[in-house]
């Protein structure tokens, strides 16, 4: 034991001492050339094609590879703030992330057939486009626009401070990897350099192909993913002295909650991170946050047919397994290399170089690694950003301000759209806020609350109406609003659960927000459809039932 743990200390002494080299940064700049190649390819391809179906959804093409491996909608949070928990609490995250395993099976299965066969009956081409049809409601569809924008806005200045963190840690010569909170202060000239070359390398390659764009490089990027993963695997556990070691050892230099649930904790905190109430609570959230989140509907609505969405569920079943079981066991071996790292948000990054610092080539294989979390990151931003420019073009400005805008009208107004929101996230992350994995968390909560049951509601109930699907989708989201409100204002009584972080919810009786959200979006949902005038039967027949004429499913 002594002399591995000897081992992990040299490594550590050395992290101090290690400077970068070019081969990373140069591993990164040719990743970023190959996606603004893949951006132009995909204009090309949706040059001919109608803007609006072209740009936005891909005119209805996505395979089985390419809706699997980009419904994933990895992230930031999936290389940084999801690590950053492995490596503050221990082994219990496997118990918080597991049943992100069987998204597939529930998202899919449950709403990929039917929303896909509406999306193509209405001709929708947003999700606030697919309510508004439904309902006959342009309110409606309004309405659900001003909420995917202020979801995804949170999401999205998120992932901006990842991908600067991934440069700012690639940067040669002058990336440190210290153990100290001053070696990589977000003051650093290196973050703010990165978090342009981040932003202007994703907006542009996404303003020239848009959703084929996204899809295409989110493809790339996702089977880069699995390698570096794969690479980081073999690499820490070799370093660290097998899993068994460095459990251990991760376990002598924290204490038994690093092993045990409910996780790891400071001595004398009080704190749990996943009680029962909490894990019971997490199955709900990444299941169902999962099936409600507005980017994911769009990649079903863009696929090619019912048997693509059957095949893609097993390759993503797979897939996610291949991604988020690998990272646990690179961040148990990081807790036993890198005791003491004050910024656990840069766990991964930090193990790629430390790991790889000895190997022949070893920077370029460091850089290859560091690809995975940037790709991440790029593939979360692009996805958001052309369903955030849909929505600005498709349910505002063509729907309310000038309905026969020409094609070059449309264009010019979806890229000044995506430009505005890098700018302004840039503005936002310049002196950036930290807990990553808790934004991601309040997104993907609000969102699953505010639009599964209604999307459930548009696909499968004919007596659903207009109001109904109101009260579902504002009585989800005031829901989950007020107990983040509660508990970031310090409203009710610190419960000492969850991540220890100050954007945190009240977790009333100690469950997450969204099973809060949801239990009054199908209670209201259902109680004002009830109470309420049907909708009109030729509208219903429409979407439910089969038509004279052929439509293709």
């Amino acid at each position: 034991m002594q002399s591995v743990l000897g081992g992990a200390s040299l490594l550590a002494q050395t992290a101090v001492e290690m400077q970068v080299g070019y081969g990373a940064m140069c591993m990164l700049l040719l990743f970023i050339a190959v996606s603004v190649w893949i951006g132009l390819m995909a204009n090309k391809a949706t040059r001919d094609s109608g803007f609006m179906t072209g740009f936005f959804l891909g005119n209805r093409g996505l395979g089985v590879w390419a809706l699997a491996l980009t419904a994933t909608i990895q992230s930031g949070g999936t290389f940084m703030g999801f690590p950053s928990l492995v490596y503050s609490h221990g082994w219990i995250v496997a118990l918080w992330i597991g049943s992100y395993m069987v998204v597939p099976i529930t998202g899919f299965g449950i709403l990929g057939k039917r929303l896909a066969q509406l999306s193509r009956r209405t001709g929708a081409i947003t999700v606030p486009d697919l309510f508004r049809t439904r309902f006959n409601s342009s309110a409606l569809g309004l309405t659900c626009t001003l909420f995917i924008l202020f979801y995804l806005s949170f999401m999205m200045f998120a992932q901006f401070k990842a991908g600067a963190i991934v440069i700012q840690l690639a940067w040669p010569t002058g990336g440190e990897l210290s153990l100290s909170e001053e070696a990589t202060n977000v003051s650093d000239f290196r973050y703010h350099v990165g978090l342009l070359i981040f932003a202007v390398t994703v907006v542009t390659y996404t303003l020239m192909g848009g959703f084929l764009a996204a899809v295409w490089t989110d493809l790339f990027q996702s089977l880069l993913m699995f390698l570096g993963v794969m690479i980081l695997l073999v690499a820490s556990l070799n370093a660290a002295g097998g899993l068994e070691q460095a459990t251990r050892t991760s376990m002598q230099n924290t204490g038994p909650g690093f092993v045990f649930g409910p996780g790891y904790a400071m001595a004398d905190s009080g704190h749990q991170f996943l009680p029962i109430s909490l894990a019971i609570s997490f199955f709900v959230v990444w299941i169902w946050g999962g099936v409600g989140a507005p980017a994911g509907l769009v990649r079903l609505m863009a696929s090619q047919n019912t048997n693509v969405i059957r095949k893609s569920i097993y390759v993503l079943s797979v897939y996610n397994l291949g991604i988020y079981l690998p990272l646990i066991v690179i961040c148990v071996c990081g807790r036993a290399l890198l005791p003491a790292l004050e910024k656990s948000d840069q766990i991964i990054p930090r193990m790629a170089l430390l790991t790889t610092s000895h190997w022949p080539g070893g920077s370029l294989i460091a850089g290859l690694i560091l690809a995975a979390p940037f790709g991440a990151v790029m593939s979360t931003v692009s996805s958001y950003l052309v369903v955030l420019s849909s929505g600005a073009v498709r349910d505002i400005y063509q729907r309310f301000i000038n309905p026969e805008a020409p094609r070059e009208e449309l264009r010019l107004v979806a890229w000044g759209a995506m430009i505005l929101t890098g700018i302004i996230s840039v503005v936002v992350m310049w002196n950036p806020v930290e807990y990553l994995q808790a934004f991601i968390v309040f997104s993907t909560s609000g969102a699953a609350a505010t639009f599964l049951f209604p999307a459930i509601m548009a696909c499968y109930w004919r007596r659903a109406t207009t109001a109904g699907v109101f009260s579902a989708m504002i009585g989800g989201a005031i829901t989950v609003l007020c107990l983040y409100l509660c508990g970031i204002m310090g409203w009710m009584p610190d419960q000492k659960i969850g991540a220890m972080t100050k954007f945190h919810p009240y977790f009333l009786l100690g469950f997450e927000p969204l099973i809060w959200g949801l239990l009054v979006s199908i209670v209201s949902g259902v109680f004002v459809s009830f109470v309420t005038k049907p909708l009109d039967e030729s509208l219903i027949s429409l979407m439910f039932d089969r038509q004279p004429m052929k439509v293709e499913e």
